[in-house]
């Protein structure tokens, strides 16, 4: 029976567990989703919860409570200003989790842990992707047509680059020194 046992305590003496959920939440909302083993996920997934809450409420008492347990001041601000305004209309289940697998070292059963998304929110960051995607396409263009210029220029002074390398014994260049032998005796003749 598990009378009275409120949560997992992931092999992890208190301090350690706190540092590690910390972690854990403030890349969740850092990324929208990670990859972690089932057990943590379902702890953080309480913390993270939790905090969305207090981002929905948005006063200042809540902003505090949350920096003082999210690590990056920036995600602090995200959570506010982008994560919790998407759940207003919603009453909880801000999360999921997604197995995906065991992990090849250990076996350990991993998942996703991800922010849900309504439909309007997926579509606008497919937008935003293919965006990007048409950008960084244009940039490599615009690299390649430089590229082009630049091996016609390389091209001209092609009677330069013909001119064989002088040695050190003609004047210019390094070329090797000559190997020296060496001797039974072990001096060096030259």
């Amino acid at each position: 029976m598990r009378h009275r046992k409120d949560h997992r305590k992931l092999g992890r003496t208190y301090s350690h567990r706190r540092a590690l959920l910390r972690n854990l939440v403030t890349a969740l909302f850092q990324y929208e989703r990670i990859e972690t083993t089932v057990a943590k996920a379902k702890e953080a997934r309480r913390v993270a919860e939790r905090m969305i809450t207090f981002g929905k409420r948005g006063d200042l008492a809540a902003r505090r409570h949350v920096s003082r347990y999210v690590t990056r001041p920036a995600v602090v601000s995200k959570l506010f200003s982008t994560i919790a305004p998407w759940y207003t209309e919603r009453a909880g289940g801000y999360t999921r989790i997604i197995r995906i697998g065991h992990r090849l070292g250990d076996a350990g059963e991993t998942a996703y842990l991800e922010l849900v998304k309504s439909a309007e929110q997926k579509e606008q960051e497919r937008q935003a992707r293919i965006a990007a995607a048409e950008a960084k396409e244009a940039a490599l263009k615009g690299e390649k047509a430089l590229a082009k210029k630049a091996s016609k220029a390389e091209e001209a002074p092609a009677e330069e680059k013909e001119k064989p390398r002088r040695g050190k014994r003609d004047g210019g260049g390094s070329a090797p020194a000559p190997a020296k032998k060496r001797t039974r005796t072990g001096v060096k003749t030259g």
